[in-house]
C-alpha cells in the first residue's frame, strides 16, 4: 500500500541527512537528494487490510446499490462499482488525504462533492484544503475553494438543482479564524456567499435539509478549540439555526434546548415525517441529551439524557421509514425506537467499534453499510451479523520501524485504534504479501514501535498511556514491560503517545519517556 510505504521511505530518507550534513555541510537551500538518487524508487503494495482504517462517510448511488463512495478520514476517497468486491482510490492526486464527507447530487449522481479535513476533533484529525467537485462520477476532481476552512462539517446538495450547494465550514480546530459558517453557491462552486457567520472561534459542524422543502435548512454552530493539553468542546456560541429561504437568512431556534454553554450538536430530519427534527446536544452537567422537535425545530423537548461525544461522534441518522427510529454514532452504535425516550445498543458482534457513518437502504431498512474506525461493514439483518470488507487498505500508521531480518526485512508500526502490528516487506509467495502475513504485536491505539537491531524476533510495541510490551515473533509471546512507580512514588502520568528508543550502543537498553519529549 503506497501510503504505508511512503512512511517507510520518508523515515529512511529523513534519517540519512543528519550524518551527511555533518560531513559535507551543504547550504540550507541545497537539495539533499537529486533525481539520480531517488529516481529508481517506486511504490508497491505491502498492505495490510487485515484491519482497515477510519471511515468517516459513505455515499451510495441511488439507483445502483453496488456503487459506493467511501470517505476515509486519512486515506482519501475510494470507489467500488461491484458491491465491495474491489475498491479503487479516486482522490490520490488531489491536495488532501484527510476527508470529511462525500455527497452525490440527488438530481445527477455523476456529480460528486467531497469535503476535506476530517470533521472530528480528535488528536489524530488532519486538516484539508476545502471542497472538491467531480462531474464525471469521480474520475476527475476540481478544487472549488473554501481552503482556509481546513475542516468541512458536511455538504448539502439541492435535490433538483445540482448547482445549488450549501457547505458547513467548520474552521480550524487548533486556531481561530479561517472560513467558518454556512456557505452557499448557486453556480456549482464558482462563487460562494457566506450566509451565516458567528465568530472566528465558532464554525458550523452540520447542516440538515427538509426532505420535502429545500428552502428549509438547519445548521448547528459549534464553538470549540483543541490545544496540546486539552480540548475545549463548547461555549456560549454553540446553538442551532434555521433558514426558511434556502439559506439566505438564518435565525436561532433554541427554544427548549439547554441554557448556557453547549458543545457539539448533531441534527437530523426524519425522512418519514419532516416535522420531526432530532438533536443530540452536549451541554454542561446533566443539561445535555437527546432532543426532539415535532414542529420543524420551532421548539424542542428533551426526550432523554442519552449523549455521545462531540470530540469524536455526535452524529445521528434517521430511519427512512420510521419517524421514531434514530441511530446514534458512538463507540458502540445505539438506536431508539420511541423517538429518543430509550436507547439500546444496536449490535457490534464481530465488528469494529467507533462508528462514524451509516447508510440505510430505503428499500430494505434491515440492510445497512457502516463506516467505523475499522473500515466498512455491511449487514442485511439489522446488525445480527456483519460482513467485514478486508480489501480496503486505509489503515492509519502513526509511525513505522524495520528490523534486520533476512532475506526479507519486516515492517512494524502502530496504527490508529487498530493495534500495533508487523508484516514482511516481501515474501516468496507468487501472489505477494497477504493479510495473513501480518501479525498483531499489541492492542489498542498503536504508536511507535522499535526493533531489536540484533534479534529480528524481538520488537517493542506501545499503545496509549504507556502500555508497552515486548513481542517475540518466534513464539508469539507478548510481555508487558511498562515501568511502574515504586512504593511511595507518585503515579506515572503517561502521554497519549510516549516516545521510545533502543540505545544504539546496547540493544538491551531502552529509553521510554512518559512526558513525550524524548529526542534521539
Amino acid at each position: 500500500m503506497k501510503r504505508i510505504l511512503l512512511f517507510v521511505i520518508c523515515s529512511c530518507l529523513l534519517a540519512l541527512p543528519s550524518n551527511a550534513q555533518k560531513k559535507n555541510s551543504p547550504s540550507p537551500s541545497a537539495p539533499i537528494f537529486d533525481a539520480s538518487t531517488v529516481g529508481g524508487i517506486s511504490f508497491r503494495m505491502v498492505g495490510p487490510a487485515l484491519t482497515s482504517g477510519r471511515v468517516i462517510d459513505l455515499a451510495v448511488h441511488p439507483t445502483n446499490k453496488d456503487k459506493w463512495y467511501v470517505a476515509a478520514a486519512c486515506g482519501g476517497v475510494w470507489l467500488t462499482t461491484n458491491h465491495g468486491t474491489s475498491f479503487s482510490p479516486i482522490f490520490d492526486n488531489q491536495g488532501s488525504f484527510s476527508i470529511a464527507c462525500v455527497e452525490l447530487a440527488p438530481s445527477n449522481p455523476n456529480t460528486v462533492w467531497v469535503g476535506t479535513g476530517e470533521n472530528n476533533n480528535q488528536r489524530s484529525v488532519s486538516y484539508g484544503d476545502g471542497v472538491y467537485r467531480s462531474l464525471d462520477g469521480g474520475k476527475s476532481f476540481t478544487n472549488m475553494g473554501l481552503k482556509s476552512s481546513e475542516h468541512i462539517g458536511n455538504i448539502i446538495i439541492h435535490p433538483t438543482d445540482e448547482n445549488t450547494v450549501w457547505v458547513a465550514a467548520y474552521g480550524p480546530v487548533w486556531s481561530a479564524g479561517g472560513e467558518r459558517g454556512v456557505y452557499k453557491t448557486t453556480d456549482g462552486g464558482k462563487t460562494w456567499e457566506r450566509t451565516l457567520y458567528i465568530s472566528e472561534n465558532t464554525g458550523i459542524s452540520e447542516i440538515a435539509i427538509d426532505p420535502t422543502n429545500p428552502n428549509i435548512l438547519y445548521a448547528a454552530a459549534h464553538q470549540r478549540r483543541r490545544q496540546e493539553w486539552t480540548y475545549i468542546g463548547g461555549g456560549p456560541e454553540s446553538t442551532l439555526y434555521k433558514s426558511t429561504d434556502g439559506g439566505k437568512t438564518w435565525r436561532e431556534m433554541a427554544s427548549g434546548l439547554p441554557k448556557g454553554d453547549m458543545g457539539r450538536i448533531g441534527i437530523a430530519v426524519s425522512p418519514a415525517d419532516e416535522n420531526y427534527v432530532y438533536a443530540i446536544v452536549e451541554a454542561r452537567g446533566d443539561k445535555g441529551g437527546f432532543f426532539r422537535s415535532t414542529n420543524k425545530g420551532e421548539s424542542w423537548s428533551k426526550m432523554s439524557g442519552f449523549n455521545t461525544s462531540g470530540n469524536y461522534y455526535q452524529e445521528i441518522i434517521c430511519d427512512p421509514l420510521n419517524k421514531n427510529k434514530v441511530f446514534a454514532m458512538d463507540t458502540y452504535m445505539h438506536h431508539t425506537e420511541d423517538g429518543g425516550k430509550n436507547f439500546k445498543m444496536t449490535g457490534e458482534h464481530q465488528k469494529h467499534v467507533d462508528n462514524h457513518a451509516l447508510w440505510i437502504d430505503p428499500s430494505n431498512t434491515e440492510h445497512w453499510i457502516a463506516g467505523c474506525d475499522g473500515g466498512v461493514y455491511e449487514t442485511y439483518n439489522s446488525a445480527q451479523q456483519w460482513r467485514y470488507y478486508d480489501n480496503l487498505p486505509i489503515i492509519q500508521f502513526y509511525k513505522v520501524a524495520t528490523d534486520n531480518a533476512y532475506p526479507f526485512y519486516n515492517i512494524y508500526g502502530g496504527t490508529q485504534d487498530n493495534n500495533s502490528m508487523g508484516g514482511p516487506s516481501a515474501t516468496k509467495n507468487i501472489t505477494g504479501i497477504l493479510n495473513f502475513d501480518w501479525f498483531i504485536t499489541n492492542g489498542g491505539d498503536g504508536f511507535e514501535s522499535a526493533c531489536d537491531p540484533t534479534d529480528p524476533n524481538i520488537a517493542y510495541a506501545q499503545a496509549q498511556y504507556g502500555w508497552l510490551v515486548r513481542h517475540d515473533k518466534s513464539s508469539g509471546e507478548k510481555n508487558m514491560i511498562q515501568p511502574m512507580p515504586g512504593k511511595g512514588e507518585e503515579a506515572y502520568r503517561w502521554n497519549w503517545d510516549a516516545p521510545l528508543l533502543i540505545s544504539p550502543h546496547d540493544n538491551k537498553t531502552l529509553y521510554w519517556d512518559k512526558f513525550g519529549r524524548l529526542m534521539p
